[in-house]
C-alpha cells in the first residue's frame, strides 16, 4: 500500500513539476509565454500588487513556479507543507486564469475554461483529502514508549 501511495503522489505531483519545469525553461527576460498569456488576466491583480508591493508580472510568474516546483517536490515525500503550497497555488491561480464567468455559456472558450476550472477544483479536493487523511491517521508510538498493563 505504501508503494502505491508513493506512485500516486509522484503521478499527481508530476503535473505540477512538469508545468513548473516548462515555465522555468521558457522564462527568459520577459517572463516567457506564461507572462504573455497571463498578463491580460492579471492586469487588475498586478496593478494592486504593484501599487502595494512593487512586484510585477515576472515576479508573480516566478512565485507560481516556486509554489508548483517546491510544493510538488515536498508532496512526493508525503509532506503536508508541500500539499499546502500546492493548495495556495491552486487557490490563487484557478479563478484568475480560468475565468469562464467572463464568457457566454454557448462559446467554445467558456467550455474549455470551465473544464479546466473544474479540473483544478478536483485537484484542490484531492489535496484537501490528502491533508485530511494525513491528519486523521494516528501517529505510531515508538517501541520504547509503549507500556503494557497486566490485568489480574
Amino acid at each position: 500500500m505504501g508503494f502505491i501511495s508513493f506512485v500516486g503522489r509522484v503521478l499527481f505531483a508530476s503535473l505540477f513539476l512538469l508545468s513548473a519545469y516548462q515555465e522555468f525553461i521558457e522564462f527568459g527576460n520577459d517572463g516567457g509565454p506564461a507572462a504573455k498569456v497571463l498578463k491580460p488576466k492579471f492586469n487588475l491583480f498586478i496593478k494592486q500588487v504593484s501599487k502595494n508591493t512593487g512586484l510585477g508580472v515576472k515576479t508573480v510568474i516566478a512565485a507560481t513556479m516556486f509554489l508548483k516546483g517546491f510544493g510538488g517536490l515536498l508532496f512526493i515525500f508525503s509532506s503536508s507543507f508541500g500539499a499546502f503550497l500546492l493548495l495556495i497555488y491552486l487557490a490563487f491561480i484557478t479563478p484568475v486564469v480560468y475565468d469562464f464567468y467572463n464568457y457566454e455559456m454557448e462559446s467554445a472558450q467558456f467550455v474549455q475554461l470551465f473544464f479546466k476550472f473544474s479540473q483544478n477544483l478536483a485537484f484542490i479536493g484531492a489535496l484537501l483529502f490528502f491533508l485530511g487523511m494525513k491528519n486523521s491517521i494516528p501517529r505510531r508510538r515508538s517501541k520504547g514508549r509503549t507500556t503494557k498493563t497486566k490485568t489480574n
